[in-house]
């Protein structure tokens, strides 16, 4: 079998992954227009019908903020759970508090406040943190009151009727055993990396948790910005920490142990969008790992479920979503091979191919991120310059995640790294500090090699693989640059 063949198959096999999960973007988008008017005409009856829960009526609830290290938004989370109109008799705050800085002082002064004007609030905090965020919370779950655990991320900030909408729902359909509301965002415009982190982020919420949801598909928890079932959580073995994604491991497993999901976008609770390339890269590589982590644990159980087979597909798409990245990282890497070793246009059929395949791929991004953009609200709309940033930023962290990728089909484990917070209100100037790293020069140097590619391949002219390219290049270099650039201006 000679190189260029060898090549040929495996850009064959690359481009055949992506279109794969191409064609689920694709799915989303036809299950979201035949149902999203159905579950919204549901959703708002049973809105209604929630609100007229009498007060007596109300289960008792335990809010929980995991913390680590949070000076800059302690406070202000507190303070906005606090606000709650919900029952105080009924509402248990747990302040998870696993800081080792200055966080801690902050929130012993605010939370003695709180308690002082008659808030249930205790801090919880433990000699090691073990298991991270799943640690802190099922050792608040040991020692909590409530029935539902309403879970907030530090840069968050819930709306002071959130439990009175949410919290009733849960007896009105007994089946349920999670609760998630939509994402919005504190810092939407503050520049062009964040306008595209927004666009991606109301995508996942508009369109494929929508037609999860309205489908009876496998969806998942957030992490933030939602409600449990104290029982949903027991029945699924408890919040575990082998997966550096313990949200989406413990929802797959309490619908694999026959809980139902719920989502409720006509809520929305405003967090923070990273600001710095950095700490935008370090989340997304946690995201990336654990949700790789989660599929190697969880895949033969949900191939082996009682569900339909569509059902088992798009799970199965949904819990390796990330290895999208890793074909990119392939794809990438293979060009200059392909163009040494192989003509820089393949023979027929492949041109034909790999042109109405790359047409399909690049089209299914833009289609499912402008629709997006045009089902939410006028005032809510992103600028249509974030819609080519986010898929900029797709191939530029096909560095990045294609080694989380690896790494979590490796078994390799890693600590679980906090996304730095800055404290970011409406319309804040104010910028998240870079983290030290050499993944920077490295996205600089395969953007260099993807763009010496593309001249090469331009040159003998080879257009095939130009599209792809000409992404890689972008998102790389800009990743890289930006990030060299917010490193060098550290204090």
């Amino acid at each position: 079998m000679s190189i260029s063949t060898i090549l040929y198959a495996a850009y064959f096999v690359t481009t055949t992954g992506l279109l794969a999960y191409g064609a689920m973007a694709y799915v989303h988008l036809l299950l979201f227009a035949l149902r999203h008017r159905a579950h919204r005409a549901t959703n708002a009856a049973l809105l209604a019908r929630a609100a007229a829960t009498p007060d007596a009526e109300l289960p008792r609830v335990t809010t929980q903020l995991p913390l680590f290290n949070e000076p800059n938004v302690a406070e202000r989370l507190l303070r906005a759970v606090a606000a709650s109109d919900y029952p105080r008799d009924r509402h248990e705050i747990q302040v998870l508090d696993d800081s080792t800085d200055e966080t801690c002082a902050i929130v012993d002064v605010v939370a003695a406040e709180l308690r002082a004007a008659g808030h249930d609030i205790r801090v919880i905090r433990r000699e090691a943190r073990t298991g991270y965020k799943a640690g802190a919370l099922r050792e608040g779950m040991a020692s909590a009151t409530g029935e539902f655990f309403a879970i907030f991320d530090a840069d968050f900030l819930p709306a002071p009727d959130f439990l009175r909408r949410t919290v009733p729902v849960f007896a009105l359909c007994p089946e349920i055993g999670f609760l998630q509301t939509r994402w919005t965002h504190l810092n939407p415009r503050q520049s062009l990396l964040t306008e595209a982190q927004a666009t991606g982020i109301d995508a996942h919420f508009i369109i494929e948790q929508t037609a999860r949801a309205a489908s009876g598909l496998f969806m998942n928890f957030n992490g933030s910005a939602g409600i449990w079932r104290r029982q949903a959580i027991v029945d699924a073995g408890g919040w575990q920490d082998d997966t550096l994604t313990e949200d989406l491991d413990l929802s797959f497993r309490a619908q694999l142990a026959g809980w139902s999901p719920c989502y409720l976008p006509e809520i929305g609770v405003p967090g923070e969008i990273p600001a710095a390339v950095s700490a935008y890269r370090r989340q997304q590589f946690r995201w990336a790992k654990g949700s790789i982590q989660t599929a190697r644990k969880l895949l033969p159980a949900v191939l082996k479920a009682k569900v339909s087979p569509l059902k088992k597909i798009i799970g199965c798409m949904h819990l390796t979503h990330f290895l999208v990245h890793l074909l990119l990282l392939v794809h990438c890497l293979l060009a200059l091979p392909i163009l040494i070793w192989c003509r820089a246009t393949p023979p027929e059929p492949w041109f034909t191919l790999f042109c109405m395949v790359g047409g399909f791929l690049l089209a299914a991004p833009l289609a499912i991120y402008l629709t997006a953009m045009l089902s939410m609200p006028r005032s809510e709309r992103g600028r249509l310059r974030s819609v080519p940033a986010i898929i900029l930023l797709g191939g530029g962290l096909a560095l990045s995640n294609g080694r989380a990728v690896i790494e979590a089909l490796l078994g390799v484990r890693s600590g679980f790294l906090r996304t730095p917070k800055a404290g970011i209100l409406p319309n804040s100037a104010r910028a998240t500090r870079s983290v030290r790293s050499w993944m920077p020069v490295l996205e600089v140097a395969l953007g260099i090699y993807a763009l010496v590619a593309l001249f090469l391949f331009l040159a003998r002219g080879g257009w095939f693989l130009g599209p792809f390219l000409l992404v890689y290049v972008c998102g790389l270099l800009y990743l890289g640059i930006s990030d060299l650039r917010d490193q060098r201006n550290v204090d």
